[in-house]
């Protein structure tokens, strides 16, 4: 009778001890990090949604005071399964947006969407550091506008562009002779003025715009502007170490316990206890995770999302495609016309750094600018370009650019750019992810079949502008008695479309 007392406190003892560390595990997860949020929203969420505002999306921040933290959870890791459930919320929404799917992500933890939540609820949100600028004179602040829309595109301050360096300019001719030059360059050389001449000539008979519409108070300003420079924000010593991440709380820890204690306790089953029955659930539970472990592995093999290679060059996304808003088909031009999207040419690299030889935007916490500037000496190498003369090098022995791939599907499958781009119109983003808010190119998506499938699933047919499937749609319509064709309905899970 003892013993059988001792055995059911001692079972009552395990499972009280199993329940409490899963359920602390429980509670430490509804804490999210929001450092790691951050991370997380603009590599999963940016492409279509702000916390403020609309975007594709509807605003997230204090989604978390709006929606339940299991809704969530089910919404972000597969919406489609929760509008399938009958959830209205969820079928209002993609009614509201017109029926525009949401990617799935079943990759995300519950953690991770616990980090997002936190992040959306501006929990840890780390205030802005504040510049100290020193008070700029109002004619050098017009001198340097005029000087970007008329003088930037031939001249830099600080070395030769297509013209000659004009930092401090004022210290080599005088005023009259420079409002002479910048009005009407070509009369003064007429009038035989022989500076004018040799400038002519030390760049080759290249004649420099005039300017008569500029005033003498324009001149004025600009030549203020070359003499000053740029005048650069410093921050303040109060603010200088907010941008300092503070270090995520491994909680990891947690579960290794959590699982040590029931590895425990089935230790005990099969040593203390007689209960056939408990040793038999004991075994057959211990099989069903193993499997589960196993085939869950063994689906992830050739699957990289995440991948992110080093380059040969350290080519930002974010400075290209984000700062200065250059559309992804300007580099990748045959996304629109061909099955691949291409790898851009030096050729193209060169359409702007032939006068961009150095980086002036703002820099990455770990890097500096002489890293960028270095970059940009890169592509001048691989192609020989030297940046003092402004011209190719002779017989220079061009290297290629050696790329790491990081989207590669297997040889079996077949997808073509252009079918996506031009005729759906699918933006690179829907694919490629947050491309304008990458550093460092990675691969965002899973590029898996199910992957592919869910969105053929959910996208419906493009009808703008395109009589062709406007025919095949209204037929399709009306063999499904559904008012929008998906792609999937339009051929788009036959196998054949992708292999064959």
């Amino acid at each position: 009778m003892k013993v059988v007392m001792r055995e059911g406190i001692f079972k009552r003892f395990i499972l009280g001890f199993s329940f409490l560390f899963l359920f602390s595990l429980a509670a430490v997860a509804q804490d999210g990090n929001a450092d790691n949020g951050k991370k997380l929203f603009n590599a999963n969420c940016a492409a279509c949604h702000k916390l403020d505002k609309k975007l594709i999306g509807p605003a997230l921040g204090k989604m978390g005071d709006r929606r339940s933290n299991e809704w969530l959870q089910a919404w972000i890791k597969d919406n489609a399964a929760l509008r399938a459930s009958g959830d209205q919320d969820a079928i209002d929404i993609f009614n509201e947006y017109n029926g525009m799917p949401m990617t799935a992500f079943p990759q995300l933890s519950e953690q991770d969407i616990n980090d997002i939540i936190a992040y959306t609820d501006g929990k840890s949100e780390p205030a802005a550091a504040t510049a100290v600028v020193a008070e700029v004179d109002p004619k050098v602040q017009l001198g340097k506008t005029l000087f970007q829309a008329n003088c930037a595109a031939c001249h830099k301050l600080d070395k030769k562009l297509i013209g000659p360096a004009l930092g401090n300019i004022a210290d080599r001719r005088s005023n009259e002779w420079l409002k002479a030059w910048i009005k009407d360059n070509a009369a003064l050389r007429a009038s035989g003025d022989q500076d004018a001449i040799d400038i002519f000539n030390e760049y080759n008979g290249m004649p420099m715009t005039a300017f008569p519409q500029l005033s003498d108070e324009d001149i004025d300003a600009i030549i203020a502007y070359t003499t000053a420079g740029d005048m650069k924000p410093v921050a303040t010593a109060e603010t200088a170490d907010v941008n300092v991440a503070t270090p995520k709380v491994n909680t990891s820890w947690m579960s290794y316990v959590v699982v040590v204690a029931l590895l425990l306790f089935v230790v005990w089953v099969f040593l203390k206890s007689n209960n056939g029955f408990l040793k038999i659930t004991s075994t057959i539970l211990l099989l069903l995770v193993f499997a589960y472990v196993l085939f869950g592995t063994l689906f992830e093999v050739g699957v990289d999302q995440g991948y992110q290679p080093i380059q040969p060059i350290a080519f930002s996304h974010k400075i290209h495609a984000g700062d200065n808003k250059i559309d992804c088909q300007y580099c990748h031009s045959s996304a629109k016309h061909s099955k691949h999207s291409g790898i851009p040419s030096v050729n193209v690299c060169m359409n702007c750094h032939k006068s961009i030889s150095e980086y002036n935007g703002p820099v990455a916490d770990e890097k500096e600018k002489a890293f960028y500037d270095g970059e940009i000496q890169k592509i001048y190498d691989a192609i020989g370009w030297d940046s003092e003369k402004l011209a190719y090098k002779e017989g220079y022995q061009q290297k290629p650019i050696e790329w790491v791939r990081i989207h590669n599907l297997p040889d079996f499958v077949y997808f073509n750019h252009s079918q996506h781009v031009t005729v759906a119109g699918v933006n690179c983003q829907k694919c490629h992810g947050p491309v304008e808010t990458m550093d460092d190119m990675y691969q965002f998506s899973p590029l898996t079949m199910g992957w592919c499938i869910d969105c053929h699933k959910e996208t419906n047919v493009n009808l703008k502008d395109n009589a062709y499937y406007a025919k095949i749609h209204d037929e399709l319509a009306k063999k499904y008695n559904v008012e929008k064709v998906t792609i999937g309905q339009l051929g788009g899970k036959e196998c054949g479309k992708c292999h064959y």
